[in-house]
């Protein structure tokens, strides 16, 4: 079957500029009835810019858009979604203050006779989506109330929702458990069954080999290859993304021991709408001086909220005591926390970890300001010295540092959050998966950056969702579950197995994990 004849989507010639950044060059590519072609590259590559365009959320340059061989113009998304192109943002598309089935169901909603939204039929259609992707919520919770990683399956819902010939799917498993991605993959599966052509951009390359077809690489804006996946494998996939081959990291050596840089002692954090329930239970942890502490645990197992109480940032709700250096440290605000030499590279970088409509300068020099007070007025030359030389040192793709923040791929985002911290030079150094979202090259250089750290003396504490990452950044690793620890293995001891049976709930704790990525 020729290309053309199994065609339901191309983008021929597309081309797409920014202020100051070539997004797109000339890029095109054919999306095919029931294959999965994956869209490779690195941030800032064009891949999300490009399915931005065929999803009719910016407009091209130029170059054409056809559907079923006719050429197509999509002014916004909703002629895209009228066309039937659907798209899972990765950035998520939603409303904080609205419930999870106003956000499925936004601009779509259904009528009764009398013209007014028919609330429990959309509650009755949100609910089914919710049960198809095995997440117990319900319709009418505020989306607000949602972990980044819940919300990222209202979006995937919301997207499903449309019985779409297109499915375009950003990311989908950035934030997702390991459950939901299989959850998820079934779900792909039974759409290609019916013939649906799915764009896929993703970072995670193992996951291609249980759902993808064909393989797009791009790198700068332009189009590198395009192939049957089954005649690439990850050697080549890599240094077509990156244009060189991935240096190896050398062998992780023995972390620092002595002393301890933060001890926290039974740190609790009660759940705000369960009563006699809690989101932190009786936590005790110790990260000493150069040594990567790694948290493992899945979705719900208060991974995140352990960071934010160690952070200063339920101080009127949590109890417990935390040590810093080995004297007592009264953390009841980020401001003590800084103070303390603490910092907190959060999970939503969009919408706590950035400001994100100022440039890259002021979001990367914000936590460190009073460094550059001069009587009361900031030290302007100063400050830019420390931003072009953090600029260099991440490699920060950025046209200057006077760019706004929110026009950087999410990978250079993650950078200057990353260079913000560092500004205050933090004894110790809390991130929440670092690299959600962030390329095969970038995830290079911030496990090679985060092990320079740890080797300079710094305390660093990774939360990830990804075992082979934490399995390859940590010295010793905490496994979470349902707010307690359960675990805490050294780096020769852990493995894949005995992580996740520290993390599986007691009752689940004899069957099989799906979905491990081992």
């Amino acid at each position: 079957m020729t290309a053309s004849a199994e065609a339901v989507l191309e983008a021929r010639g597309i081309s797409k500029a920014f202020p100051g950044v070539q997004a797109l060059d000339d890029v095109s590519i054919v999306l095919r009835r029931g294959r999965l072609t994956a869209l490779l590259g690195e941030n800032g590559a064009g891949k999300s810019t490009l399915m931005n365009i065929v999803a009719g959320v910016l407009p091209p340059d130029s170059g054409e858009i056809l559907l079923d061989g006719s050429p197509r113009q999509f002014a916004n998304p909703r002629e895209a979604r009228e066309a039937g192109i659907a798209m899972i943002h990765q950035e998520l598309n939603l409303v904080a203050n609205l419930t999870v089935a106003e956000n499925v169901f936004l601009g779509r909603e259904p009528l009764n006779r009398l013209g007014f939204v028919d609330v429990a039929r959309m509650h009755r259609a949100t609910a089914k989506l919710l049960d198809t992707l095995d997440l117990p919520v319900s319709p009418g919770t505020p989306l607000g109330r949602l972990r980044v990683g819940q919300q990222q399956v209202v979006e995937i819902a919301k997207a499903l929702s449309t019985d779409a010939r297109v499915m375009i799917m950003d990311e989908p498993t950035s934030a997702i458990t390991e459950h939901e991605i299989e959850v998820l993959f079934g779900i792909v599966d039974k759409l290609k069954q019916q013939g649906v052509a799915i764009a896929y951009i993703t970072h995670k390359l193992e996951e291609l080999v249980r759902i993808g077809d064909d393989a797009v690489v791009m790198r700068d804006g332009k189009l590198i290859d395009a192939a049957p996946l089954a005649n690439l494998d990850r050697e080549q996939i890599v240094r077509m993304m990156v244009g060189r081959a991935m240096p190896e990291r050398p062998p992780r050596a023995a972390a620092a021991g002595d002393g301890e840089a933060l001890r926290a002692t039974k740190l609790t954090l009660p759940h705000p709408d369960r009563p006699g329930g809690f989101l932190v239970k009786d936590v005790d942890l110790v990260a000493r001086p150069g040594e990567v502490l790694g948290i493992f645990g899945l979705m719900g197992a208060g991974r995140t909220e352990l960071l934010e109480v160690i952070f200063g940032l339920h101080a009127k709700t949590a109890s417990g005591s935390i040590r810093v250096d080995g004297e007592p440290a009264n953390i009841d605000s980020p401001v003590a926390a800084i103070a303390h030499g603490l910092a907190l590279a959060p999970e939503d970088r969009k919408r706590e970890g950035l400001v994100l409509g100022l440039s890259v300068r002021e979001n990367a020099s914000l936590a460190s300001l009073n460094r550059f007070d001069r009587a009361g007025f900031v030290d302007e030359r100063a400050e830019r010295g420390m931003v072009d030389a953090a600029v260099e040192r991440f490699r920060i793709k950025t046209p200057s540092a006077d760019e706004i923040v929110r026009n950087l791929s999410g990978g250079n985002q993650q950078k200057v959050i990353l260079g913000k911290w560092l500004a205050t030079q933090p004894r110790v150094l809390l991130l929440d998966e670092p690299t959600r979202g962030i390329d095969v090259g970038a995830k290079e250089e911030i496990y090679t950056l985060i092990h320079e750290l740890s080797a300079a003396g710094l305390a660093v504490i990774v939360v990830s969702s990804e075992l082979p990452e934490i399995l390859a950044l940590a010295d010793r690793i905490m496994v979470m579950c349902e707010g307690r620890k359960t675990a805490e293995l050294g780096r020769d001891d852990a493995d894949v197995e005995s992580l996740m049976q520290a993390a599986l709930p007691a009752q689940a704790a004899g069957a099989p994990a799906a979905g491990v990525n081992a």
